[in-house]
């Protein structure tokens, strides 16, 4: 991951800390990935505009569900989910989801989203999780 895109990150993660701890407002943080380039403008018109979308690269994005605890960000990645299927006529997308958590730091939260992602690739039949899917690996 560049280091640009790295830090751009940390900074929105600690954006979403920094309203929590001010003003008790959730958030979900998610890393979206398909196997063709995705579009920022169709990706945008699938979330609400309230969410923040990051380009990671053309095949990864990091998602900020502002606002959202983690079933109400579940529920919403379910929906962009099948979205993408639809616009793509595939089923190559896959969510990792992060539960918020204070505690964690920044490079942490990025270390976990993208180890729940490598192992939601590894299962055909999973294609969202959580940090529950790293209970398995021993």
């Amino acid at each position: 991951m560049d280091d640009k895109i790295k830090n751009r990150l940390q900074i929105e993660i600690n954006k979403a800390y920094y309203s929590y701890k001010r003003y008790k407002a959730d958030a979900t943080f998610a890393i979206l990935y398909h196997e063709k380039e995705l579009c920022i403008n169709k990706l945008g018109n699938l979330v609400r505009i309230s969410d923040l979308l990051l380009k990671i690269d053309n095949h990864h994005y990091f998602i900020n569900f502002v606002h959202t605890n983690h079933n109400n960000a579940f529920k919403a990645a379910q929906n962009l989910l099948l979205a993408l299927d639809n616009y793509f006529n595939d089923s190559n997308t896959a969510i990792a989801i992060d539960t918020f958590d204070t505690a964690q730091t920044p490079n942490l939260v990025i270390t976990r989203l993208t180890q729940i992602l490598n192992e939601i690739k590894k299962n055909p039949y999973t294609r969202i999780d959580d940090e529950n899917i790293l209970n398995d690996i021993i």
